[in-house]
This record gives structure tokens, C-alpha cells and sequence, in this order.
């Protein structure tokens, strides 16, 4: 199969393009980094929900964006709207979600049932716009540009703005938390995470409106026949296994960050330590990603990513015992894998988006990208949901102080859901890989 012909769009971008796409990042990382990190002990240590329905709180709005998030890829698909197929959707949804973030840890602290009830209905809220903003901002690369090694250059810029974004909305919330006390500290955390999804929803949207983008017709059919289609892709099965895979482990490891600072290491502000280690490498490696991509080819960059993401989970469980410093340096090297296991399958979906729409001459962008998201909201709901379980197993003990006394088997079930649980889940995603071809086929 020959590489994709050019769909009318320009192969290279402009900077300016590029960072404005970026930009986007800034409310992707946002809202999907501040939840994973901080609502399940939100549930747990501040509502006094137990760790089991908690898992299930944080899961299940998660998990209907694994039905919505392929709606929303076809309706963005037939969009007929004279600003572009996918541009409107940025701005209205991602100040939908700005609002109903600040509203999701804003709402009462008691009784537990009503407090309870608040979170779900806001954080379904926030999925749901999150949805109608994703997935239209994921579909864009395939339509922004027809060229291989640009949509390489291009996630490179999302995913640098995207680690910066995680790191500081990632990094500076336990702070805020921690600072305003516990009755304002969560309030400031969605007041804070609700402007940074303003300012990336905004970025966005103004900064890619003079990019042009191809408008091949939209692919005909019901949403059930374009799943089929879509279904029928192995590079795509294939792919989206992989990361989905990979954003359940690092949902897992997301959520563990709050309970290995405070249980095993016995400093809360270590959290912080330890999600600027998993996050502030990709600043520094994802250009040097970039260059492992062009030289040797996504999905060899992907493999070496994975093999340091899951090699440094594993070590973790050993520096874990050592102290702050030891665990941060294993949890570097999980981020440096990290890097690469976020920018090259973000710059490989479009290829594989690409290439569908230049053997039909379909776009079904908006579906593949829909289908996409849902599996990465999928993993990362189920990454908290899978450590929540294993909190359960192992005693954790709920409280409304965050300072009840852990039994030994709680403190095994805070290590192991860290380190072993995601190790193991990324060295099935690398035997999936191993099937990914689309590569080998575009450079024949």
C-alpha cells in the first residue's frame, strides 16, 4: 500500500499552526490528568466515600463517554458549519466543560449520599462536553495535513504543550489543595483547572482558525455501518489495543500517585515530586522521540517508549521502600517512556485516518478519532476504577481526615496497583504491537 496522496491540504505547517493546535493540550491534560489524580482521594479522604464506590463514581461517567464519544465523531463527521467541521465544537464545548469543572468540587461536602450524587452528576456533566471537545480537536491533524513526518512534528508540539499542561495543572493542584486547606482546597483545585481548560479551549480554537483543512466528503452510511468499517482496520484494532492498554496502566499509576506519597512515603507534598517526575521529562525528550521516529519509524519510537514505561513501574516497586528520591528517579524513567507512549500512536491514529479516507475517498476522521477517545477515556476510567479495586482488596481504610492508619495489606495494595499491575498491562500492550504494520506499508 502506498503512502496517502495529498487530500488538498498543505504537507507542511506553519509554526504558528502548530503551536496553536498545541494549545489545545493545555484543556486535554487538564481535565484528563486532575481527575485521575486528585477525585478518587476527593471521594475517599475528603467525603468519606469507601474505596470501592468511589472506583465506581470515578468509572461510570468515564465509561458513557465510551458510548457518546463515537456520536460525537460522526455528528463533528457531517458537520456542515461555514467555520469548519471540527473548529466550532472547540470553543462551545471546552467552555462547557471550563464551567462544569469549577462545579464539580464546588458542591456539598454532606451528607455523603447527596455529596456522593453531586460529583456523579457533575463529572457525567464534564464528560460529556469533554466529548463534543476531544474528539472534533483529535480528528484535526488528519484533515490539517497529508504528510507523514509533519504529523510527527505536530504531535510533537501537542504533546510537549501536553506534558507542560499535565505538569502544571497535575503539579500544582495537590498544592492548592493543600495550601487553601479542606474546605476551600478543592474548590481552588476546580477553579484552577477550570480556567487553564478555558485558556487551552481558547488557544485552540483561535489558533489554528487559517490553517486550511480538507473537506473530502463525508463517509455515507448509519454510525453502526462506519463502526463495522472502522471494526474491519486492523492497524486500527491493533493501535487502539495498544493505548488503550497503556491509559489503563497509566491511569492506574495517576491514581496511585496521592496514596504512595501519603501512605509509603508519608508526605503529601511528595505527590507533587512524584507527578512532576512521571510528567517533566517528556519537556526534554519528546523532540529527541521525534527524531527516533523519523530515523527509525513510529512504531519502533513506540516499542522503546513502552519497554522504559513498563521497566520503570516495575523498578518503582523497589524504590518505593528506598525513600522520596529513589522512587522519583524510577518514576523519571516511567516518564521519559511516557513521552513517546503519548506522542507517536497521537501521531499515528491519523495516519491510519489518513489512509482510509485515501482508499475511499471517505472521511470518517471524526468516527475513528470518536472510537479513539472512547478507548482512552475507557482506559484511563477504568486505570483509578482497577486501583480502587485493589485498595478494596487489600483494607484501605476511608476516612473524612485523610489520616486513618493503613493496615500492611493496604500499604501492599497502594504498591502493587502502582507498580506491578501497570507493568504487566504494558507488556501485553507490547505484544499487540508486534501486529501494527501500517508503517512498514506507507514507507514501501
Amino acid at each position: 500500500m502506498a503512502a496517502a496522496p495529498s487530500s488538498g491540504t498543505t504537507a507542511a505547517l506553519t509554526p504558528a499552526a502548530r503551536r496553536g493546535y498545541g494549545l489545545g493540550s493545555v484543556a486535554t491534560g487538564s481535565f484528563g490528568t486532575v481527575p485521575g489524580l486528585l477525585l478518587l482521594p476527593y471521594l475517599t479522604d475528603r467525603l468519606g466515600v469507601t474505596a470501592g464506590l468511589a472506583g465506581l463514581i470515578v468509572f461510570l461517567p468515564k465509561a458513557w463517554d465510551v458510548v457518546l464519544n463515537p456520536v460525537a465523531g460522526r455528528i463533528s463527521d457531517r458537520s456542515t458549519n461555514p467555520a469548519g467541521r471540527r473548529r466550532p465544537f472547540l470553543i462551545r464545548s471546552g467552555v462547557l466543560l471550563a464551567v462544569a469543572f469549577v462545579l464539580l468540587f464546588s458542591g456539598p461536602t454532606s451528607p455523603t449520599g447527596v455529596a456522593a450524587t453531586w460529583v456523579v452528576l457533575l463529572f457525567v456533566g464534564c464528560a460529556t462536553a469533554y466529548a463534543f471537545f476531544q474528539v472534533p480537536y483529535v480528528a484535526m491533524p488528519a484533515e490539517m495535513t497529508d504528510d507523514y513526518d509533519e504529523r510527527t512534528r505536530l504531535m510533537t508540539w501537542r504533546v510537549a504543550i501536553l506534558a507542560l499542561a499535565i505538569l502544571v495543572s497535575g503539579g500544582l493542584s495537590p498544592v492548592i489543595r493543600d495550601a487553601l486547606g479542606p474546605v476551600w482546597g478543592y474548590r481552588g483545585v476546580g477553579l484552577f483547572v477550570g480556567a487553564l481548560i478555558l485558556v487551552g479551549t481558547v488557544g485552540a480554537w483561535w489558533g489554528t482558525r487559517s490553517t486550511p483543512m480538507s473537506r473530502a466528503a463525508t463517509a455515507g452510511g448509519s454510525l453502526r455501518d462506519q463502526l463495522a468499517i472502522i471494526a474491519a482496520s486492523r492497524s486500527f484494532r491493533t493501535l487502539l489495543t495498544v493505548f488503550v492498554l497503556q491509559a489503563l496502566a497509566t491511569g492506574a499509576m495517576l491514581a496511585g500517585v496521592d496514596y504512595v506519597a501519603r501512605v509509603l512515603l508519608g508526605s503529601s507534598g511528595a505527590s507533587t515530586v512524584l507527578f512532576v517526575c512521571f510528567v517533566a521529562p517528556a519537556l526534554l525528550v519528546t523532540p529527541l522521540w521525534q527524531r527516533v521516529g523519523e530515523a527509525r519509524g513510529k512504531r519502533t519510537g513506540y516499542v522503546w517508549g513502552s519497554l522504559l514505561l513498563g521497566i520503570g513501574a516495575l523498578a518503582t516497586l523497589l524504590t518505593v521502600q528506598l525513600g522520596v528520591a529513589a522512587t522519583a528517579a524510577t518514576v523519571a524513567v516511567v516518564g521519559v517512556g511516557y513521552a513517546a507512549c503519548q506522542m507517536f500512536p497521537l501521531a499515528m491514529l491519523p495516519d491510519v485516518a489518513a489512509d482510509d479516507t485515501a482508499r475511499t475517498g471517505e472521511d470518517r476522521a471524526g468516527t475513528y478519532t470518536g472510537v479513539w477517545t472512547a478507548g482512552e477515556t475507557l482506559g484511563l476510567a477504568v486505570g483509578p476504577f482497577l486501583y480502587a479495586g485493589i485498595l478494596a482488596l487489600g483494607g484501605y481504610v476511608s476516612s473524612t481526615d485523610a489520616a486513618a492508619a493503613q493496615p500492611d495489606s493496604a500499604r501492599s495494595a497502594i504498591a502493587l496497583g502502582f507498580t506491578v499491575v501497570p507493568a504487566v498491562l504494558v507488556a501485553i500492550s507490547l505484544v499487540v504491537l508486534r501486529r501494527y504494520r501500517l508503517d512498514e506499508e506507507v514507507h514501501r
